[in-house]
């Protein structure tokens, strides 16, 4: 609804994960260069973690869309599965034909044929995990067998596990401590700090158009403050904000907006309005 009125030739906070859109933070390209760096190696595990709306996804798909042309990418989005549907789940992905899909044998021999048939034409393949902590001890002891495909000198299927930081404790445990070894890059995405949340703002919005700043210094330190500087929160407050702008018929955003936006979008109550809601209360008990 504000584009036209702010002069953008599309949403500068939309939530989904286009890595076109990418603001490339020194953490970010560090993650990058984790998962990069991962992939150049002869096979195993890599591993990126971090909180919710951090943007693993869109690291992830920045990567990926920069493989070649012969690798074979499966990715898998919903990993709450057991071993023989994970097994099944990973046939899938790769597009296998099989006429048995119950069978773990079977569906084992299959995705084997196929790694070393792709090894031999000189193709690679990929297997991404999203959500990775979801997955029980037995799922990733199954993702670990997987790695055993090998030749002499390479392992024939490469993951990327992508999940919260519960990820790394499950890793931590005994049972998976063979996994563990065998993760070759890892990386921890962190929040953006206040000043790399003013330029991320800043480069959104002159991505979409914007010719010039639409949020004031104080905003900047608002959508900081309420976010902690989680990309995925910047962008929600940020979106309301602006429509909160275009409503009210202005021109910028202030900080004002801002936490107006952040009580609509986290319940964050106007502290102000609660302290004298709790001294009318107290004046009405002593009358």
């Amino acid at each position: 609804m504000y584009l036209e009125y702010f002069q953008l030739n599309q949403e500068p906070f939309n939530i989904a994960p286009n890595p076109n859109m990418m603001y490339p933070s020194q953490r970010h390209q560090e993650a990058i260069a984790y998962l990069q760096y991962g992939l150049r190696g002869n096979g195993g595990f890599v591993m990126l973690t971090g909180e919710v709306g951090t943007g693993k996804t869109m690291v992830s798909r920045a990567v990926l869309s920069d493989l070649p042309d012969e690798l074979h990418v499966a990715y898998i989005l919903n990993p709450t599965l057991n071993r023989i549907q994970l097994l099944q789940t990973v046939c899938d992905a790769f597009e296998l034909q099989l006429d048995e899909t119950s069978d773990h044998k079977k569906l084992s021999d299959a995705l084997q044929a196929f790694l070393v048939t792709s090894h031999e034409k000189g193709e690679s393949c990929l297997l991404v995990v999203d959500e990775a902590q979801l997955l029980d001890v037995d799922a990733l002891e199954q993702l670990r067998l997987f790695t055993n495909i090998e030749t002499n000198d390479k392992k024939l299927l490469q993951i990327i596990l992508i999940g919260q930081p519960e990820l790394q404790e499950k890793l931590a445990q005994r049972e998976l401590r063979q996994l563990a070894q065998r993760i070759t890059a890892r990386y921890h995405l962190l929040p953006l700090t206040e000043q790399e949340t003013s330029a991320y703002v800043n480069h959104r919005l002159q991505s979409v158009g914007a010719s010039r700043p639409l949020f004031d210094k104080k905003a900047i330190s608002a959508l900081f403050r309420y976010s902690k500087g989680t990309p995925r929160l910047i962008n929600l407050l940020a979106d309301r904000a602006l429509m909160g702008a275009y409503a009210g018929n202005r021109f910028y955003v202030d900080a004002k907006l801002v936490k107006q936006a952040s009580s609509e979008i986290l319940g964050i109550a106007n502290e102000t309005s609660r302290l004298w809601s709790w001294l009318s209360f107290l004046k009405g008990k002593r009358a």
